[in-house]
């Protein structure tokens, strides 16, 4: 895959999309009164456990009954000392710290690339393995960018106990990979991509949803919509993504893909 132009188009704020996503996962956890924690299961840690993608991994490790000795929500200083319920326990959240991080085996990150940069490399020095769902990392070297079901190899070397940091990628790259590389393997190198993707309002977080279930009141109220977190209105709307243009005449959310994709497959 020499050059891999992708052309993306209609990246948007989609409002249906967002709002199938809009769950409270650990109440619902909680009320399957089925648990998977072990004795000799691994410490496991949120961070970022308020936000719309930590009540997701929540509601993940309960389908598949991920065993764990502990778990622990970490979350900003104004969300600590609040409670939330997971599979029958009600577990109090701390502030996500350095310190509050020692004893951890594996750390989930949700809590956007900025905590990522300051917490991720002193947790994985402890001796944390750290799997980021944010940008932070994925094109650090060195530290593996996977998606499972495409290149489980890169994490090889990722060993419970001895630390490390495992990168999640874009959304639109893990979709768009997950159906072109059974053809990559079927037929060889993948000369060129077009992919069209409509994002939720959901990608830019709680705060974006919340604004999205405002606008749409506002818009069947016939009011004018609340445009705080996009300066568009994005309910009942679409509108290209919101990142910056680059001199290429990508965006940046375009790029993502373009790069994520060489790293993951290999390809220079």
């Amino acid at each position: 895959m020499a050059a891999l132009p992708v052309s993306v188009s209609a990246h948007s704020r989609v409002s249906g999309a967002s709002a199938s996503l809009r769950v409270a996962a650990p109440q619902r956890a909680s009320l399957r009164c089925r648990s998977s924690k072990t004795d000799n299961g691994p410490v496991v840690a949120i961070a970022g456990a308020t936000g719309a993608v930590g009540q997701e991994f929540l509601k993940v490790l309960d389908e598949r009954s991920f065993p764990y000795s502990r778990l622990r929500l970490f979350a900003s200083a104004r969300s600590a000392g609040k409670v939330m319920r997971f599979q029958g326990q009600q577990i109090q959240i701390e502030e996500l710290t350095e310190e509050a991080l020692r004893g951890v085996d594996v750390a989930l990150f949700s809590a956007g690339g900025s905590q990522s940069k300051k917490f991720a490399r002193g947790a994985s020095s402890a001796g944390v393995t750290v799997v980021d769902n944010s940008s932070a990392f994925r094109m650090t070297e060195g530290v593996p960018l996977v998606i499972p079901e495409v290149n489980p190899e890169a994490m090889r070397e990722v060993k419970l106990g001895r630390g490390g940091i495992v990168a999640n990628p874009n959304c639109s790259t893990i979709i768009a990979l997950m159906a072109a590389t059974p053809l990559r393997r079927a037929f060889g190198a993948v000369r060129r991509m077009v992919v069209s993707t409509y994002q939720a309002a959901s990608g830019a977080g709680q705060a974006a949803m919340d604004e999205l279930e405002l606008q749409t009141r506002q818009v069947l109220a016939g009011e004018q919509p609340t445009c705080e977190i996009f300066p568009q209105q994005y309910a009942f709307n679409m509108f290209s993504h919101n990142s910056p243009l680059t001199a290429s005449g990508y965006n940046e959310e375009e790029l993502k893909l373009v790069h994520e994709t060489r790293k993951i497959w290999g390809d220079d």
